[in-house]
């Protein structure tokens, strides 16, 4: 079936590189320098915390100014926080921890351990851990999903949600080879829903839960 072509919706190739440069640029070169210093652990704090928020908020700001100049439908990035839209983003994170944790099942130790780089959240409390989950979830999904799937429909929906986790998965591969697969299979998830609904604030809710779960629960 042919996709509805909504004026100022959609990406070139090239804006679509440029934007995931601006955004994901350097996460994807700090991300690569971990892989060849060995996957050290990922250790996080308030400053560190901060830093990020500070960080995401000036790419997030230089990336829609060039999509304002590129006349890219910016009102559609607004994730429109609602309570039914929270539920949906609770399911669609359960759905996603589980997929994320069958694909990998397969290299499970025979202690039970999974190898992937350890998180150590020792030195953030919980408000920045917060802070930072809202600003992280928000940023990623917007410019992933809201931007890059969304502009990219026009060159068919694989592409574009192929292209959107190929970005998803290049700036998180510190986390090891495992870590990577169970972040392609959680963004996967949200992937689909998004393409298939277009609705962004449950996948930005789910995100939030992804950064903010494990930290309480002990699990990173």
């Amino acid at each position: 079936m042919e996709q509805t072509r909504v004026p100022g919706s959609e990406l070139s190739l090239l804006d679509a590189l440029v934007v995931s440069t601006i955004c994901f640029g350097l996460f994807i070169a700090t991300s690569f320098q971990a892989v060849v210093g060995g996957y050290p652990d990922a250790e996080f704090s308030d400053a560190s915390n901060v830093y990020g928020i500070l960080i995401e908020s000036v790419l997030a700001l230089c990336a829609l100014l060039y999509l304002h100049a590129r006349r890219f439908d910016l009102r559609p990035l607004y994730p429109h926080p609602h309570l039914s839209g929270a539920l949906q983003g609770v399911a669609i994170y359960v759905a996603a921890v589980v997929l994320a944790w069958v694909v990998t099942t397969p290299f499970v130790a025979d202690d039970g351990s999974v190898p992937i780089v350890a998180f150590s959240f020792e030195g953030a409390s919980l408000a920045s851990v917060v802070a930072f989950a809202m600003v992280n979830g928000t940023f990623e999904e917007v410019f992933l999903l809201g931007v890059l799937a969304r502009g990219l429909k026009g060159h068919g929906l694989l592409f574009a949600g192929g292209f959107s986790l190929l970005v998803r998965l290049l700036y998180h591969t510190y986390q090891g080879p495992v870590g990577a697969v169970s972040v392609l299979a959680f963004g996967l998830v949200l992937t689909v829903f998004y393409l298939r609904t277009g609705r962004l604030w449950p996948v930005v809710f789910a995100h939030i839960l992804g950064d903010i779960v494990p930290v309480v629960f002990g699990e990173s």
